[in-house]
């Protein structure tokens, strides 16, 4: 993880068309360099509880996701969940990994303690949330992200992110 300089955030701005809200770290970049999943602060700036940690900010990452997504690949995913003990074992011990990664920051909000993101522990809802788990915390820790990210195309090599959103002068 590194800390978001001046320039990330500028293109982080760029790449979701509006202010990014509480970056902590950059905890994936693109092949290109460019910032692709942001951790978000567990406890907005406003008070407000945010139990998503890995966020993905690159337009052509969450364009592809979005795609997959159109697939059915989810409710494949959910039927796998209800039927494959293994799997479910291991969608489960990637919760924990999502909730503890985010406990490590040392800021306690109650209110999302045992939550993460993308319907885990019981259930696929939001295939962009896995991928970004597994973008971040590397390969084997979360078997569905890392399934999705699997099927997805290498989004970056058409037209690097670096290409289209330039960091702009403020």
């Amino acid at each position: 993880m590194k800390q978001a300089t001046p320039d990330d955030l500028d293109c982080i701005e760029n790449q979701l068309g509006r202010t990014p809200r509480d970056v902590h770290a950059i905890a994936y970049r693109c092949p290109c360099g460019k910032p692709a999943v942001v951790e978000t602060e567990p406890r907005l700036a406003d008070g407000t509880p945010f139990p998503t940690f890995y966020y993905a900010t690159c337009p052509r990452l969450t364009g592809a996701i979005s795609t997959l997504e159109s697939t059915g690949m989810m409710a494949q995913m959910n039927a796998r969940l209800s039927l494959d003990a293994e799997l479910s074992g291991a969608y489960a011990a990637a919760h924990d990994d999502y909730v503890a990664a985010r406990t490590a920051l040392g800021i306690d909000v109650p209110e999302i303690a045992d939550t993460s993101a993308g319907g885990m522990p019981t259930r696929v809802k939001c295939l962009h949330s896995l991928v970004a788990h597994s973008l971040s915390a590397g390969p084997d820790v979360n078997p569905l992200g890392d399934e999705a990210l699997a099927a997805l195309p290498q989004w970056w090599l058409d037209q690097p992110c670096s290409a289209s959103f330039p960091v702009t002068d403020k």
